[in-house]
Protein backbone atom coordinates (compact mmCIF):
# COMPACT_ATOMS: atom_id res chain seq x y z
CA UNK A 1 0.00 0.00 0.00
CA UNK A 2 0.99 3.55 -0.70
CA UNK A 3 -0.57 6.86 0.89
CA UNK A 4 -0.28 10.04 -0.91
CA UNK A 5 -0.93 13.84 0.34
CA UNK A 6 -0.49 16.38 -2.15
CA UNK A 7 -0.42 20.04 -0.05
CA UNK A 8 0.42 23.21 -1.52
CA UNK A 9 -2.36 23.97 -3.47
CA UNK A 10 -3.91 27.68 -3.26
CA UNK A 11 -5.33 30.94 -5.44
CA UNK A 12 -2.67 32.87 -7.68
CA UNK A 13 -2.93 35.55 -10.38
CA UNK A 14 -1.95 34.65 -14.19
CA UNK A 15 1.90 34.38 -14.58
CA UNK A 16 1.93 33.45 -10.64
CA UNK A 17 3.78 30.00 -9.48
CA UNK A 18 2.51 27.64 -7.39
CA UNK A 19 4.79 24.43 -5.90
CA UNK A 20 2.60 21.21 -5.50
CA UNK A 21 4.21 18.69 -2.71
CA UNK A 22 3.03 14.93 -2.88
CA UNK A 23 4.21 12.98 0.31
CA UNK A 24 4.17 9.18 -0.25
CA UNK A 25 4.04 6.66 2.91
CA UNK A 26 3.71 2.86 2.98
CA UNK A 27 5.59 0.83 0.13
CA UNK A 28 6.95 3.20 -1.85
CA UNK A 29 9.84 1.22 -3.05
CA UNK A 30 6.77 -0.21 -4.78
CA UNK A 31 6.24 2.63 -7.18
CA UNK A 32 7.21 3.22 -10.74
CA UNK A 33 5.92 6.22 -11.44
CA UNK A 34 4.76 8.83 -9.85
CA UNK A 35 1.91 11.71 -11.89
CA UNK A 36 0.01 14.53 -11.57
CA UNK A 37 -3.09 15.05 -12.80
CA UNK A 38 -5.75 17.46 -12.55
CA UNK A 39 -9.34 17.89 -12.83
CA UNK A 40 -11.73 20.88 -14.20
CA UNK A 41 -14.75 21.06 -13.58
CA UNK A 42 -17.13 19.07 -16.29
CA UNK A 43 -13.92 17.76 -17.50
CA UNK A 44 -12.01 14.73 -17.78
CA UNK A 45 -9.12 14.10 -15.39
CA UNK A 46 -5.54 14.94 -17.75
CA UNK A 47 -2.11 13.89 -17.13
CA UNK A 48 0.20 16.77 -16.31
CA UNK A 49 3.20 15.06 -15.65
CA UNK A 50 5.26 11.94 -14.56
CA UNK A 51 8.62 10.51 -13.52
CA UNK A 52 10.04 7.93 -13.21
CA UNK A 53 10.49 7.18 -9.09
CA UNK A 54 13.14 4.40 -9.44
CA UNK A 55 15.29 6.76 -10.84
CA UNK A 56 14.14 9.75 -10.89
CA UNK A 57 15.82 11.14 -14.02
CA UNK A 58 13.00 10.56 -16.69
CA UNK A 59 9.89 12.67 -16.86
CA UNK A 60 7.28 13.24 -19.21
CA UNK A 61 4.86 16.67 -19.38
CA UNK A 62 1.79 17.34 -20.95
CA UNK A 63 1.99 19.29 -24.33
CA UNK A 64 0.12 22.17 -22.53
CA UNK A 65 2.34 22.77 -19.50
CA UNK A 66 6.03 21.88 -21.26
CA UNK A 67 8.57 24.71 -20.43
CA UNK A 68 5.78 25.89 -17.27
CA UNK A 69 5.46 22.79 -15.06
CA UNK A 70 8.79 20.89 -13.42
CA UNK A 71 7.94 17.48 -11.73
CA UNK A 72 10.94 16.47 -9.27
CA UNK A 73 11.86 14.34 -6.39
CA UNK A 74 13.60 14.59 -3.05
CA UNK A 75 14.08 10.59 -2.43
CA UNK A 76 15.25 11.67 1.49
CA UNK A 77 11.73 12.94 1.86
CA UNK A 78 9.33 10.50 -0.54
CA UNK A 79 8.41 13.44 -1.72
CA UNK A 80 7.36 14.69 -5.18
CA UNK A 81 6.96 18.21 -6.05
CA UNK A 82 5.64 19.93 -9.36
CA UNK A 83 6.71 23.04 -9.88
CA UNK A 84 4.27 26.01 -11.88
CA UNK A 85 5.43 28.66 -13.08
CA UNK A 86 3.84 30.84 -15.39
CA UNK A 87 0.38 30.26 -14.90
CA UNK A 88 -2.91 30.11 -16.90
CA UNK A 89 -6.69 30.50 -15.88
CA UNK A 90 -7.10 27.30 -17.73
CA UNK A 91 -4.91 25.45 -15.21
CA UNK A 92 -6.93 25.95 -13.01
CA UNK A 93 -8.28 22.29 -11.45
CA UNK A 94 -8.25 19.63 -8.55
CA UNK A 95 -4.73 18.37 -8.98
CA UNK A 96 -3.83 14.93 -7.90
CA UNK A 97 -1.02 13.12 -7.11
CA UNK A 98 -0.81 9.14 -8.11
CA UNK A 99 1.41 6.44 -8.37
CA UNK A 100 2.07 3.62 -10.23
CA UNK A 101 3.72 0.57 -9.36
CA UNK A 102 3.25 -1.41 -13.17
CA UNK A 103 6.20 -0.60 -15.69
CA UNK A 104 3.58 -0.03 -18.50
CA UNK A 105 3.30 3.38 -16.69
CA UNK A 106 6.32 4.18 -18.87
CA UNK A 107 5.13 4.02 -21.74
CA UNK A 108 1.21 4.44 -21.00
CA UNK A 109 2.13 7.44 -18.39
CA UNK A 110 -1.31 9.92 -19.47
CA UNK A 111 -3.71 6.81 -18.43
CA UNK A 112 -5.41 7.27 -15.60
CA UNK A 113 -5.76 3.63 -15.80
CA UNK A 114 -2.28 2.79 -14.92
CA UNK A 115 -2.09 4.40 -11.70
CA UNK A 116 -3.22 2.20 -8.27
CA UNK A 117 -2.60 4.76 -6.05
CA UNK A 118 -4.31 8.27 -5.79
CA UNK A 119 -3.84 11.42 -3.40
CA UNK A 120 -7.20 13.28 -1.93
CA UNK A 121 -6.06 16.08 -4.23
CA UNK A 122 -5.64 20.15 -3.90
CA UNK A 123 -7.19 22.67 -5.54
CA UNK A 124 -5.22 25.35 -7.71
CA UNK A 125 -6.93 28.35 -8.65
CA UNK A 126 -5.94 30.82 -11.63
CA UNK A 127 -7.28 34.84 -11.53
CA UNK A 128 -6.96 36.49 -14.93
Amino acid sequence: QVQLVESGGGSVQAGGSLRLSCAASGNTYSSNCMGWFRQAPGKEREAVAMLIYTTGTSTSYADSVKGRFTISQDNAKNTVYLQMNSLKPEDTALYYCAASTSWLCVGRWSSKNQYNYWGQGTQVTVSS
